[in-house]
């Protein structure tokens, strides 16, 4: 049994979401797919481990999108990104939802790997993007402290069309949280 719990976010989350936000992406919004993004506007999910708060994930449902729009994890706890990520899923289908998708950028291979590892396809990629971004969000670098360009967009997502059968699908995910 993981050691943290996951709730929706509330009201009350919205000053601590904000210091995440500003923390983790250098500024109080978000820019993905040319689209500015504000979370601390956003519903979303929350990990704590007893008391303190591990994780965050803040989403934008668009028709019959489910758009995971930041991901941050403040812990080592294992599994925290898993579980977020599967209440994300379980919250788009709930809304009647066919696609869950997030965009990253092209030097973010970490989080490339780890989408992919838990289901998500590469499903668009935005030749120079950033270009557009920096002129809404000047905060953005244009490269990372490893030295790769920040340029691209990749959009991964998930068909939550094409899922396989509940009986299989839950016995992987809790699989998958112990990875």
């Amino acid at each position: 049994m993981p050691g943290f719990q996951i709730r929706p976010l509330a009201p009350d989350d919205f000053d601590w979401v904000r210091r995440v936000v500003v923390t983790e992406w250098s500024a109080e919004m978000v820019i993905a797919h040319n689209e500015v993004f504000h979370p601390t506007d956003l519903p979303g999910f929350v990990a704590f481990a007893g008391e303190e708060p591990v994780g965050l994930l803040t989403n934008n449902l668009a028709g019959d999108e489910f758009e995971i729009v930041t991901l941050d994890l403040l812990s080592t706890e294992r599994g925290v990104g898993t579980a977020l990520i599967e209440a994300a899923r379980q919250a788009a289908g709930r809304a009647g939802c066919t696609q869950l998708f997030l965009v990253t950028t092209n030097n973010n291979t970490h989080a490339l790997r780890y989408f992919q590892k838990r289901g998500f396809l590469i499903a668009v990629v935005r030749l120079k993007a950033l270009e557009k971004s920096r002129h809404l969000k000047p905060e953005i670098p244009l490269a990372d402290k490893d030295g790769p360009s920040i340029r691209d967009e990749i959009e991964l997502e998930i068909n939550l069309e094409k899922l396989p059968s509940p009986p299989f699908f839950f016995f992987f995910l809790e699989y998958l949280k112990y990875e």
